[in-house]
């Protein structure tokens, strides 16, 4: 894993938790954290890893993750042995590597979680030129090089069948639900409204193509168009967008009511979506399976989204759905849904279910662990073992 850290992303500490739990051994490489350190059941080989800004920031970035990656995967090698390989999306460089191991009998999967030609499109809003010619090449070539493909997302499948060109029987969709063991409504803690009537939270990574910008502009109309001023506003998380959605915060004078206090754990995060009212999801990406949404249904919390492929898939009957970028819409939405906590409530009830029923990790991991024993079957009989 490249862009974030083991400790960080909720993805893979789920599909190392359930290998483990499965009798295997897990080796994780990725970039330094001290987060890190709260898997102790998992190996961890890391890096330190500095984040790209610009184009040539990340090119930099990426061979340097990719020597470190290949240094590590070379010590793994030689102490305890691998018999699969996992290579997680994005930035998808990993092939280079994946290459080679192939050659010497280990199976490889590709997560294929995030598509980096249509990232690269909506941070630099064009889809032409060489880098996004490569992003292309460089995605085909992860995706041929894998022995099977974990997709997060149906939409996610169908891309890898058709710009992939794979066969069905290679690609396996595994959502990215939570635990229902992490469920349950903590205490609300008043003090999380900051002295409003309600709260509105948006939770998770926060870059140029998550839309915090159309949630900001969404929150500017509704206090200051609108008039509602007994609501607080809280961004939780990280990303390169965060230091320009403070900026606007700061231009449109919404201090008083946005807050964005940065990452929190994972207690903190459920104690604050215990807390809310109603859960924000602006994400304009057909493609995106959003996390955001489905943390919201898990704890009963109603959230305004834009209608889009994926979030309607997951959230139609546990959200408001409004036009795809109006963000007058989504204010006037936030409102209306404000001031109906029967609407609310039933919103919330069904996400609920719809969570315990179908996007739940438990439910998910099923397929996920029958990849992953399958190829380790064939490695084990094509060196010339005895499946047990």
């Amino acid at each position: 894993m490249e862009n974030v850290a083991l400790g960080r992303d909720h993805r893979l500490r789920k599909h190392a938790a359930a290998l483990v739990a499965a009798g295997m051994t897990v080796t994780v490489i990725c970039r330094r954290d001290p987060a890190n350190r709260e898997n102790p059941e998992v190996r961890v080989f890391d890096y330190p890893a500095s984040d790209g800004v610009s184009k040539l920031g990340f090119i930099k970035e990426y061979a340097w993750s990719l020597t470190a990656a290949t240094v590590l995967t070379l010590r793994a090698l030689v102490s305890g042995g691998v018999d699969v390989v996992q290579m997680s999306s994005t930035p998808d460089i990993y092939f280079l590597l994946a290459a080679p191991l192939k050659l010497f009998r280990r199976r490889v999967i590709f997560d294929f979680k995030d598509l980096s030609p249509e990232i690269y499109e909506a941070r630099y809003g064009r889809a032409d030129g060489l880098m996004y010619k490569l992003l292309r090449r460089f995605e085909r070539a992860s995706l041929r090089t894998a022995d099977h493909v974990v997709a997060v997302n149906a939409s996610v499948r169908s891309v890898a069948l058709h710009r992939g060109g794979l066969g069905a029987n290679r690609v396996t969709v595994v959502g990215n639900g939570p635990w229902l063991a992490d469920l349950g409504n903590r205490p609300p803690q008043p003090e999380l409204r900051r002295g409003h009537r309600h709260l509105c939270v948006l939770v998770g990574m926060m870059g140029p193509q998550d839309g915090i910008d159309l949630a900001l502009q969404a929150i500017d109309h509704l206090v200051h168009t609108i008039g509602r001023t007994d609501t607080a506003f809280t961004f939780a998380g990280i990303g390169d967008y965060v230091p320009e959605g403070e900026r606007f915060v700061a231009a449109r004078k919404l201090s008083s009511w946005v807050s964005f206090p940065g990452w929190l754990t994972r207690d903190e995060v459920y104690t604050l979506l215990s807390s809310a009212d109603v859960g924000l999801e602006p994400n304009l990406e057909e493609f995106v399976t959003p996390v955001k949404a489905m943390e919201y249904m898990a704890f009963g919390l109603p959230f305004v989204a834009f209608d889009v492929a994926e979030t309607r898939i997951i959230g139609e009957g546990a959200s408001e759905l409004v036009p795809r970028g109006d963000v007058v819409a989504f204010a006037e939405r936030i409102d209306a849904l404000l001031d109906d906590p029967a609407r609310r409530s039933a919103l919330g009830d069904t996400g609920k279910q719809i969570v315990h029923d179908r996007l739940a990790w438990d439910r998910q991991q099923v397929p996920y662990l029958g990849v992953v024993a399958h190829l380790a079957h064939q490695k084990f009989t094509a060196a010339g073992g005895t499946a047990v």
